[in-house]
């Protein structure tokens, strides 16, 4: 027991005497070492997101024009159709009965009508001889221009029992995707009937999107010196999330605020191709009248303006502020007012000037006023790519 504690005497006095040189062995800390990007002026596209809607540029409601049975259907259900192709073929014989019918009787009144010509030559032959007189010569002149105006009502007829033969053929008035069946083979079809089918135009196609009434005024703002409409360019984001190959313009600014949700509607058209497949099977395009779609409004022209990577940028319940370094390396909290931006780059419209030095690597490691150790910072996978900033 003696020997035990004669040990552990020892051992405490060897620590207090080795402790403090350990403590004067021990150097110094240095000020952290943070990683450096500079405000600079970058090349980039401007753009703002939207939810918008399809729509097609003409949408026709086939409907009935005469009444009769319903004895083909001509199309596929689904298909694309082109103007002028036959859709549906209603019963003709009893308006092909009443065509032959009407030009019988324009060939009676023209009948009627010549030999009212002859009997008024006759009667104004006599008109200078004993046995003529003045009202015969009148009364055949009446009968004539009666019966002349029997020949064009009988004409007038003819002509409407013809259109009516037409109107059993059924054509598409334009080209496009025809929708389903409404009215199967053997049904009477009347002109107050429901409607037969939809086609909608593929190409193009508009795109329609409400916006605020401030942002409009935004964007006027923005565009009107750089040629308005032109200066814009619309793509799409699809419901799948891939952006669409296409571009389109924009055309079209209501000229009235929604009062319930004080937005402006605003329409672009963007073309709307057939997608490669094989000849055999029915076109298909990748925008559908009705579908919804993620707007994008880009500048057709880059702007230059400030901007530093989106990592770099904090926020409390103040707002945003960024740490830059000053020429004594010391570390200054500096509130920003931000631009678009996207997750890799942010434009910044006040609080910072061009070349001026902001921490990106190390700032859970900073506070304001410290003195750091600055050096390069790493760039951001895919910052050379950011070249688009939207809101």
């Amino acid at each position: 027991m003696l020997i035990g504690r004669r040990l552990a005497m020892a051992t405490l006095c060897l620590l207090a005497a080795v402790a403090p040189q350990a403590r004067a062995q021990r150097p110094p800390g240095g000020p952290p070492a943070v990683g450096i990007v500079r405000v600079a002026r970058r090349a980039i596209t401007e753009t703002n997101e939207f939810v918008g809607r399809i729509q097609a540029t003409n949408r026709v409601e086939i409907v009935a024009r005469v009444t009769a049975f319903l004895e083909k259907q001509a199309f596929v259900e689904g298909a694309e159709v082109k103007k002028g192709e036959l859709l549906y073929l209603l019963e003709q014989p009893p308006f092909q009965a009443d065509v032959e019918a009407k030009r019988a009787a324009v060939a009676q009144a023209k009948a009627q009508l010549e030999n009212a010509n002859i009997t008024l030559g006759r009667a104004q032959a006599l008109l200078h001889t004993p046995a003529g007189q003045q009202s015969t010569v009148d009364n055949a002149r009446a009968t004539q221009l009666s019966d002349a105006a029997q020949v064009l009502s009988a004409q007038a007829q003819l002509e409407q029992s013809e259109i009516n033969l037409g109107y059993t053929e059924i054509r598409s008035p334009i080209d496009g995707r025809i929708g389903r069946t409404s009215v199967t083979i053997g049904n009477v079809v009347t002109p107050s009937s429901r409607t037969l089918t939809t086609i909608v135009s593929q190409d193009p196609m508009w795109v329609v999107f409400p916006v605020s009434e401030r942002t409009v005024i935004d964007l006027l703002h923005k565009y009107a010196t750089k040629g308005g409409y032109n200066a814009v360019v619309i793509r799409l984001r699809l419901p799948d999330g891939k952006m669409y190959g296409q571009a389109g313009k924009l055309d079209f600014v209501d000229n009235t605020v929604s009062p319930t949700t004080d937005t402006v509607i605003l329409r672009g058209t963007i073309p709307n191709p057939p997608l490669p497949l094989p000849r055999d099977q029915q076109t298909i395009r990748a925008l559908t009248d009705g579908e919804f779609v993620t707007v994008l409004l880009e500048g057709v022209e880059p702007v230059e303006v400030l901007s530093i990577p989106r990592a770099a940028v904090l926020s409390d319940q103040q707002g945003d502020y960024v740490f830059t370094v000053n020429s004594a390396n010391k570390v200054e909290q500096r509130r920003v007012q931000l631009g678009q931006s996207t997750p890799m780059l942010a434009t910044v419209l006040s609080g910072l000037k061009d070349g001026e030095e902001v921490i990106l690597d190390g700032l859970q490691r900073v506070h304001n006023g410290q003195v750091v150790s600055p050096g390069p910072a790493a760039e951001p996978a895919g910052q050379a790519a950011a070249g688009a900033v939207n809101q």
